[in-house]
């Protein structure tokens, strides 16, 4: 018996290591007390923080929640609907918090908020020139996603779904091939509903999971957070110990010879 402990099983985006797969965003909780309380019970060590929304200084702020100690801050640039705009803010978080690393969005509209193609591959290229370290969030399209690793992505986040729809993840073929295709961390990002869809999504292979409203507009933000948790640790279990084929007929799991399942015959 092989009685080595294994390595922990974590997260490794460029210079940053996590021990929770489970991406949070600070967003739309009810107050900062509920925020602390929901972050604490998913389990994460990464948190977003939307920079455009910072109020001035000295003003009750989303910070203020935050044990800089227990939690890595990742900045986005969220409210950002041109690469200029988000480049500038990138930099001002690099000045703000300290860090090299940001979730880039540069998004094409506010009715949809999808991402702008053109947009954000013109501030992933910027922004790597710069020595960022850019988690970029994009549509669930394969090629878009190579292209966008060839710009000097440092991991891609294909929406699940539109940002805040609870959809979860549309289409999960378009997710399997990017997999394929890049060699950075794929984390899904957007469109997260409940627990069954981060499990999904895991499953599927990716790094991690980012979300947001479906902890936070949850009927109960810290409860659902802990089921969040646990989902990804499932979902993340479950690719690593690898799902049986799927069948169109049955297979006996008893075999009515006493046979244990799968084993040879015993020679006569």
């Amino acid at each position: 018996m092989n009685s080595a402990t294994p390595a922990p099983d974590r997260l490794k985006v460029g210079s940053l290591e996590l021990a929770s797969r489970l991406l949070v965003g600070t967003g739309k909780y009810r107050d900062l007390a509920q925020t602390r309380a929901a972050l604490e019970r998913s389990g994460t060590d990464c948190v977003t923080v939307a920079v455009r929304r910072l109020p001035a200084l000295g003003e009750p702020s989303i910070l203020d929640a935050i044990d800089r100690a227990r939690y890595r801050i990742l900045p986005n640039t969220a409210g950002c609907y041109d690469a200029a705009s988000a480049i500038r803010t990138a930099v001002l978080a690099r000045e703000i918090l300290g860090v090299r690393w940001v979730k880039l969005e540069v998004l094409g509209d506010e009715r949809t908020l999808l991402p702008d193609p053109l947009g954000t591959l013109e501030a992933t290229r910027e922004l790597a020139a710069q020595g960022f370290e850019t988690l970029v969030y994009t549509s669930d399209d394969p090629r878009l996603g190579v292209r966008l690793v060839e710009a000097g992505a440092t991991a891609v986040m294909p929406a699940g779904s539109p940002i805040g729809s609870g959809q979860g993840v549309l289409n999960p073929n378009a997710i399997r091939i990017l997999l394929e295709l890049v060699d950075v961390p794929v984390i899904v990002d957007a469109g997260v509903g409940t627990a069954s869809d981060v499990a999904l999504a895991m499953e599927l292979g990716v790094e991690g999971v980012l979300l947001n409203s479906g902890i936070a507009l949850a009927r109960d933000p810290v409860l659902m957070a802990e089921a969040m948790r646990d989902a990804c640790r499932a979902g993340r279990a479950a690719f690593l110990a690898g799902r049986i084929p799927r069948r169109l007929y049955a297979n006996a799991s008893s075999p009515v010879d006493g046979r244990i399942a799968g084993a040879s015959p015993s020679p006569t």
